[in-house]
């Protein structure tokens, strides 16, 4: 009881946490005009946590995040089309099915240095992407999965024009497994996996279970980033091959660079300065906006992190600057 009282501490709510998601679930109403937007957010927001866990937290180094956010998104897509159009189900299946895949490739992260995962997770969300581009009977190729009609969330709320309802469901996810990647990086299960992130011979030598603790962790991230390729493809109604391109798994990667990591907002913040910056910058200069995003990373690198976003202790203990991935 006293080992997990500093981390059931850790996991209380703030009243300003309280604040700050009754805002989110409020923009819909206030700039009816940005709903997209807000779901846009969300989900990227979800899907940067998800990479969160394994590279904050478990210190696993992924380029192939995508992989699973891709596949996400594609079952979604074919469970609506073929199968029944209900969101909430069609959540659910693509959900379970990126958590089996992510499984099964989190063998492929149980060994090796930094460099051989980065190399294989990357290798993996290519070769995903080369069989979505082959199997163009099912999935569309380079045309993309069109023709995808949701039915209501939950039988009663239509997808509308403007988005909110999109806005309001994307949030929704957002909030339930925010809760969830909460409590398991606050509880003594997350204490595991920061201490095999700090020094995982160490963690051995003390009993940890490291290769169970990798293949569970290394699973549930891939079942969230496939929830958040589920909601991209039910919320737009369409997958394409770019849900599995490497400038998926690279954007969210700076998104965690921008929010830093080892914090799970870390992933709400970078979400929403990115989509921000891109939404803001690509409307002024359509072809040069990523030098602008290139040039704000390197203020990061320079300046600090905590000197550019100090507010963000609001919400709770996160890991130094000094201790933080870049």
């Amino acid at each position: 009881m006293d080992f997990q009282s500093p981390l059931l501490a850790k996991a209380r709510w703030r009243p300003v946490e309280f604040a700050v998601w009754a805002l989110a679930f409020a923009l819909p109403l206030i700039f009816p005009s940005r709903s997209l937007m807000v779901s846009e957010v969300a989900i990227v927001a979800l899907f940067a946590m998800s990479l969160d866990l394994i590279l904050g937290y478990t210190g696993i180094v992924s380029l192939g995040h995508a992989a699973f956010f891709g596949l996400g998104a594609y079952t979604a897509a074919l469970f609506a089309k073929h199968i029944m159009p209900d969101p909430t189900v069609g959540l659910v299946v693509a959900t379970l099915v990126s958590a089996v895949v992510g499984a099964v490739a989190s063998i492929t992260i149980l060994r090796g240095t930094d460099l051989t995962r980065l190399m294989v997770t990357l290798g993996t969300a290519l070769l995903l992407l080369e069989l979505a581009n082959k199997l163009d009977w099912l999935t569309g190729g380079t045309d993309g999965l069109q023709g995808v009609n949701m039915g209501p969330v939950l039988g009663k709320f239509e997808f509308d024009l403007f988005g909110k309802t999109a806005a309001w469901y994307s949030l929704t996810v957002l909030l339930l497994l925010f809760l969830l990647m909460r409590r398991i990086v606050h509880s003594p299960f997350g204490a595991t996996l920061k201490a095999i992130r700090d020094n995982r011979l160490r963690a051995m030598a003390i009993g940890i279970p490291v290769i169970s603790r990798l293949s569970v962790i290394y699973t549930v991230a891939a079942a969230i980033a496939g929830t958040a390729g589920a909601l991209l493809a039910q919320t737009t109604g369409f997958a394409s091959l770019d849900v599995l391109a490497f400038d998926r798994s690279a954007d969210v990667m700076l998104m965690l660079v921008i929010g830093g990591v080892g914090w799970l907002y870390g992933g709400v913040i970078g979400a929403i300065v990115f989509k921000v910056l891109q939404d803001t910058l690509s409307a002024v200069t359509p072809q040069y906006w990523m030098f602008w995003i290139g040039l704000i990373l390197v203020l990061l690198v320079l300046v600090g992190r905590d000197r550019l976003f100090k507010p963000w202790t609001w919400f709770g203990t996160r890991r130094s600057a000094g201790s933080a991935k870049p």
